[in-house]
């Protein structure tokens, strides 16, 4: 395994994992908290809850459990292309 660029592998793995938080942060506290009455008024409900519920309650669970995928598959693609793999 040669490390030819760690700087840059550090600083793409910085990208990748504070972008993730902010997609996180904006759908969790943002859409769930601050505008979740905005939410309710303005957007249509999802069965019978209003929508800034559904987000406060399943729609940052599910942001969650998709950013956790995410964050696989984009370290993933980012080992292989700086040559960080396992030997199987």
């Amino acid at each position: 395994m040669a490390i030819e660029y760690p700087r840059a592998y550090r600083s793409a793995c910085l990208k990748i994992t504070l972008g993730l938080l902010a997609i996180w942060f904006v759908v969790s506290f943002v859409g769930g908290i601050l505008l979740r009455d905005w939410l309710d008024a303005n957007l249509p409900s999802i069965g019978s809850a209003p929508f800034g519920f559904w987000i406060a309650q399943q729609g940052s669970i599910i942001c969650f459990v998709l950013i956790l995928i995410s964050y696989a598959v984009l370290m993933n693609r980012l080992d292989n292309k700086h040559g960080y793999w396992e030997d199987k």
